[in-house]
C-alpha cells in the first residue's frame, strides 16, 4: 500500500512553494510594467493556469494586486509601494492614469492631461486629446510654469509647508499673458483661494484664449502626486461651463486617488 508523505514537514515545504509562487507573480507583474494576463503570468512562471489564477487571486485579496475591471489583467495595487516607502515612477503614473483620461474626455467633451510633481517640476505624463475640430494640443513630457497653470496651482497648496515656502522664495513670475499673476503675494492669495476651494483654474494666465480647471491626486500616504486636468478653448469652455466640469473632474480625481492607494 502507497503511503502520501504526511506532517508539519510536508505541510512547511508547501507553505514555501506557494510563497515561493506568489512573490514570482508578484515580480513579474511588477517587471512587465503595466497590466498582466493571467495566460501570460502563468507563462512567464510556469505555473499551470489554474495555479497561477488562484495565486493571482490570493494576492488581489492581499492587496499586492488588483485586477482591471475592463481588461481582466493584474496590476501592482497600492501596498507594495507603503511597505517599501516607493513611489510609482512618472511612467507607471501615466498608464495608471490613462483609463481615467479617457472617461474625463468622454464625459467632459474636453481634452484632459494629467501632471506629477517631482522635486519642484510638473510635467505633463500623459493626455487625452477631444476629437473635435477645434482642440488643445498638449505634449507629453512638457514642464508647466508653476504660477499660471492650472495643473500646477492644484498641487502646490497641497505641499508640505516648507517645501512650498522654499518653491516659492526662488519662483520667477514671468509674464505668459495679460491675465498671468505677476507677484508672490498675489501667488499666495491664488494658491489659499485653490486650497479652501479644492480646484484650481486658468483662465488664460498661461496661453491667451484657453481655459482649464485642475483638481490634486493624492497617493498612498495621502501625499499630492499630481493633478487631473480638463482644458479646451474659452470659445467652448464658458465660466459656467467650468463649473459644470467640476462634477466629473472631482469623481475622476478621487477614483484615481484611490487607485494610487489613497485613502480619506
Amino acid at each position: 500500500m502507497k503511503h502520501e508523505a504526511s506532517g508539519p514537514g510536508v505541510a512547511r515545504a508547501s507553505t514555501h512553494r506557494s510563497l515561493e509562487r506568489g512573490l514570482r507573480l508578484v515580480e513579474v507583474v511588477a517587471l512587465n510594467g503595466g497590466s498582466t494576463s493571467l495566460a501570460e503570468a502563468a507563462r512567464r512562471t510556469g505555473l499551470h493556469r489554474s495555479t497561477a489564477h488562484h495565486l493571482l487571486q490570493t494576492l488581489v485579496a492581499l492587496g499586492y494586486l488588483r485586477q482591471n475591471p475592463e481588461t481582466r489583467g493584474y496590476e501592482l495595487a497600492a501596498k507594495p509601494f507603503l511597505l517599501t516607502g516607493r513611489t510609482w515612477t512618472e511612467a507607471q503614473l501615466a498608464e495608471i492614469a490613462e483609463p481615467f483620461l479617457a472617461e474625463l474626455t468622454r464625459r467632459g467633451g474636453e481634452g484632459s492631461s494629467f501632471a506629477v510633481y517631482r522635486d519642484g517640476v510638473v510635467t505633463v505624463v500623459a493626455k487625452r486629446e477631444h476629437d473635435g475640430p477645434v482642440r488643445v494640443v498638449q505634449d507629453v513630457g512638457a514642464q508647466r510654469p508653476l504660477h499660471c497653470t492650472a495643473v500646477a496651482k492644484a498641487i502646490l497648496p497641497w505641499l508640505p509647508a516648507p517645501e512650498l515656502a522654499a518653491l516659492l522664495s526662488r519662483l520667477r513670475y514671468e509674464r505668459y499673458t495679460l491675465k498671468t499673476i505677476g507677484s508672490r503675494a498675489a501667488f499666495e492669495a491664488e494658491l489659499r483661494r485653490v486650497r479652501a476651494a479644492g480646484y484650481a483654474v486658468d483662465d488664460e494666465e498661461h496661453i491667451a484664449g484657453i481655459r482649464c480647471i485642475a483638481m490634486p491626486v493624492f497617493g498612498h500616504a495621502n501625499q499630492v502626486v499630481g493633478s487631473l486636468c480638463t482644458l479646451g478653448p474659452k470659445s467652448r469652455v464658458t465660466l459656467q461651463r467650468l463649473r459644470e466640469l467640476r462634477l466629473p473632474l472631482a469623481e475622476l480625481a478621487r477614483r484615481l486617488s484611490e487607485r494610487l492607494g489613497w485613502r480619506a
